[in-house]
């Protein structure tokens, strides 16, 4: 073997043991460590806390709920919401009303250790702040949920009266 033979070899050999550390620390991080996916019933629980923000009749708590980037769909207003101002101002209308709502058929779809989709049927009862009177309103809703900064947010809510039939 030449000395230049022996130098390429050891070359070889080190990138070649260089290439399985490599791969060695990737699958063992990438097996390792994975964050847990939440249960459905940890990402049910979300709308109850939703559920609750409304009962302080304060807009704000209800807002904080939402990403920064979320989109709301709401179920008695016509107007997309895409920030923290429209979807605030959505609520401080909303919650004079002072809405309960109850699920009826929930199906969650949890897609990774980050997000979450609940969707399904719900009512609400709302109170005419003027008579008194109360009223249900049966919807169909979309929560989309991502985990950011720790704290489980909505991105995404579309909400809808039932279509008639």
């Amino acid at each position: 073997m030449t000395r230049k033979t022996r130098i390429r070899a050891a070359l070889v050999t080190a990138t070649a043991l260089v290439t399985a550390a490599t791969v060695t620390v990737g699958v063992s991080a990438a097996g390792g460590d994975q964050p847990k996916k939440p249960s459905k019933k940890q990402i049910a629980a979300l709308f109850d806390g939703w559920n609750k923000s409304l009962q302080t009749g304060d807009p704000e708590k209800v807002t904080e709920r939402y990403a920064d980037d979320a989109v709301l769909l709401p179920t008695v207003s016509n107007k997309i919401r895409t920030n923290h101002a429209e979807i605030e101002d959505y609520f401080d209308h909303f919650l004079e009303n002072k809405p309960v709502g109850t699920k009826t058929k929930t199906i969650i779809n949890v897609l990774d250790s980050n997000s979450a989709i609940d969707t399904g049927s719900y009512y609400f009862i709302l109170t005419d702040p003027k008579t008194g009177e109360k009223k249900r309103v049966d919807a169909r809703y979309t929560y989309e949920y991502e985990k950011r900064g720790g704290e489980w947010l909505i991105v995404n809510h579309h909400s809808s009266m039932m279509p008639e039939g």
